[in-house]
């Protein structure tokens, strides 16, 4: 394996990963996404060195260089994950022959290589959308419009360059979409939002055009699942009561990826068992 590429696809990830944190932390209040970061803390405008993902964390030894208060650990956080998902992409998902950056045929590989490229593209997209989501809603119990309507744009991306839909077979996908985010929409609505936020149906109407009917209802049911473990186990700690709002868009995402990553052996494993 060439190291070296591994490093520097690691790094391009960690980048993306802050303009992550930007997302993440302006979106949910329609800030603007233009201008200089700056310290939560003291309001401070950073400098270019304060933001090289990681390595300013680390030689700052998580403290503003201004005001010296702590810098929250979920900004490298953010950045390690990123990293790590667009490295585990490019190897795990889209078969790319492992490329020696000392010779130019493979750069050229990688370039001209265009349906892969587009590929990568929308998996890169997908995965940057649902990082945001994921610690968007942990963090402020909000899910951007912006990245709804990015993620259903990456996913479509995907499923052109990926599974060759066009016309009849793209209409097919949003009515998969829209049957997926009905279950999602009645309780919203039975509930008055108080069960469900809208920006759950949103992600539910997305999670339907990328998986399908089947694939998508099992990435609600692991949803559901996971997130009445976690919640049961806050409230059997203290930690919450039953009446207390959970953000479920961490949980969905969970299950996206479940059945983005295996949905092949969980079918065959409903197979196995239920016959269909």
């Amino acid at each position: 394996m060439n190291f070296i590429f591994l490093i520097l696809l690691f790094a391009f990830g960690t980048l993306i990963g802050s303009f992550l944190n930007v997302l993440i932390d302006r979106l949910p209040f329609e800030k603007s996404i233009n201008g200089r970061s700056y310290c939560d803390q003291c309001r401070h405008q950073l400098a270019w060195y304060d933001l090289i993902p990681i390595v300013s964390f680390i030689v700052l030894k998580g403290n503003c260089r201004y005001c010296g208060k702590k810098i929250s650990w979920f900004y490298p956080f953010v950045e390690i994950v990123t990293g790590l998902a667009f490295v585990f992409v490019f190897f795990g998902n889209i078969q790319y022959p492992i490329p020696n950056i000392y010779y130019l045929q493979d750069i050229q590989h990688l370039i001209f290589d265009i349906q892969k490229l587009f590929i990568l593209f929308g998996y890169w997209g997908i995965f940057s959308c649902l990082i945001v989501i994921f610690f968007s809603d942990l963090k402020y119990h909000l899910i951007p419009d912006q990245i709804q309507l990015a993620l259903f744009i990456f996913g479509l991306i995907f499923l052109t360059f990926e599974r060759q839909i066009f016309y009849l077979a793209f209409f097919n996908h949003i009515i998969a979409a829209l049957i997926v985010a009905l279950p999602i929409f009645l309780i919203y609505f039975l509930t008055n939002g108080k069960a469900m936020g809208f920006g759950d149906v949103k992600l539910a109407f997305n999670i339907g055009f990328l998986l399908g009917v089947k694939a998508g209802f099992l990435a609600l049911y692991f949803g559901f699942i996971t997130g009445g473990i976690f919640g049961l186990f806050l409230i059997l700690l203290g930690r919450k009561k039953f009446k207390s709002k959970i953000p479920f868009g961490p949980f969905l995402v969970f299950g996206i990826l479940i059945m983005f990553f295996s949905k092949e052996q969980i079918f065959e494993f409903i197979r196995r068992i239920y016959g269909f």
